[in-house]
């Protein structure tokens, strides 16, 4: 083996790896003058977020274009499978390079629109649109470049004609076994552009509190309020109701119920609910009432109403009115809390009528009582002179077997 043999592949490799070295940085030296001098354009900042892919996709194309000059036998041996390898590397760099190109532009615009943007629902549908428009470019990329990659295999290519001439029957099949997928995918599209739901709203679904966290192009996650994840597919929110407390303003109306005695203070509750209401930080300062919504046999139902800017301080209105307002009953006015009642019901009171007819019954009564005791003392016999001792001396003594003996006396 001679001297130029090995120098010539040292050549090659080193001459690309020092040409993408140097033009990694000088890129880079170029978005940071341009970032300096545009400090108000997320742009550059962003855009150096791709030196990685650009020299990994510089040193390819070049090792690509100069590897055969090598003259080594190694890629006299395998020269088609090094080629075969680096066009699939060139592929697969490029498109992370196209990937990371296409964000850094999509968040850059996005991070200037939400600078200058004073509405944050408007903020938040742009976020969504954002989102989902980088994983749209990914996914489109991505099936790009594996497509091209399976292009550079000859034997795909046969097949690929062969699909090709029965296209239409694989479209068929492929419709059927991806009908979920793709019915997802347009739904996730639906959601961006129909602004249905964003990043960062709050919604209920299925029961449950949350905030949504993540849109994808087939499921979307919603944080709840105890750090739960909900995962479901976008189809559910393009199918299926779902309340959104974030659509249309994030103003919120918070309801607190108390079951109270009928005697519970009406008045003094709506003064202490308005000392609550101006003491918390919660409460927007819009509006406030408090009054009886329905009444039982037992209990009334006495409804407070508070504003509050979001969600969050609804829910923080709702409890401290709720805390502070049983407090102050259970403290000063224990007798309006709801309870149980085991003593027979007070009478309603009588009118004259019922009054005069009640005397009368009575008097009827006692009349009929007199006459009753009457009556036992005219049939009870008087009793007989010396009493029971006397009657049973004066009858005569018996004879016979029962006379009294002279030894009875003995």
């Amino acid at each position: 083996m001679s001297m130029e043999d090995v120098l010539r592949p040292l050549v090659v490799i080193g001459g690309s790896l020092a040409i993408t070295l140097v033009i990694g940085w000088a890129v880079d030296w170029l978005l940071r003058r341009a970032d300096a001098r545009h400090p108000e354009t997320p742009l550059w900042d962003r855009l150096r977020r791709c030196r990685l892919p650009l020299q990994v996709t510089v040193c390819t194309a070049l090792l690509s274009g100069s590897y055969d000059k090598t003259e080594a036998s190694v890629v006299q041996r395998h020269g088609s499978a090094i080629g075969q390898l680096l066009a699939l590397v060139l592929i697969a760099a490029a498109a992370w390079l196209a990937v990371r190109v296409s964000s850094a532009i999509v968040e850059s615009s996005y991070s200037r629109y939400a600078s200058s943007a004073h509405d944050p629902a408007r903020v938040r549908r742009v976020r969504t649109q954002v989102t989902l428009i980088q994983r749209v470019v990914a996914a489109i990329v991505g099936v790009v470049a594996a497509s091209a990659m399976l292009l550079t295999f000859p034997t795909m290519r046969t097949v690929g004609t062969s699909m090709l001439a029965s296209a239409g029957i694989l479209g068929v099949v492929a419709g059927v076994a991806a009908q979920s997928t793709l019915g997802n995918l347009f739904a996730g599209l639906q959601i961006a552009f129909g602004d249905m739901v964003r990043i960062g709203d709050t919604v209920v679904v299925d029961g449950e509190w949350g905030t949504v966290e993540e849109i994808t192009l087939t499921f979307l996650s919603v944080r709840t309020w105890d750090e739960r994840r909900i995962t479901m597919p976008v189809s559910y929110f393009t199918s299926k109701p779902f309340e959104n407390w974030s659509r249309g303003g994030t103003q919120k109306v918070a309801t607190v119920f108390f079951h109270l005695d009928h005697s519970a203070p009406i008045e003094e509750m709506r003064e202490r609910l308005r000392e609550i209401v101006q003491k918390s930080p919660a409460w927007d300062g819009r509006d406030w009432n408090l009054v009886v919504t329905d009444t039982t046999p037992s209990t009334m139902l006495v409804r407070a109403l508070i504003t509050a800017r979001d969600p969050d301080d609804a829910w923080t209105v709702r409890c401290e009115v709720r805390e502070k307002m049983i407090t102050w009953l259970r403290e000063t006015h224990p007798h309006a809390l709801p309870r149980i009642a085991t003593a027979p019901a007070a009478q309603p009171p009588q009118t004259p009528l019922e009054r005069e007819r009640a005397h009368e019954r009575g008097n009827e009564r006692r009349t009929t009582f007199a006459r009753f005791e009457d009556g036992l003392h005219k049939d009870a016999q008087p009793p007989r002179q010396g009493g029971f001792d006397a009657h049973y001396d004066a009858q005569p003594p018996k004879q016979g077997y029962d006379a009294p003996g002279p030894w009875q006396g003995r």
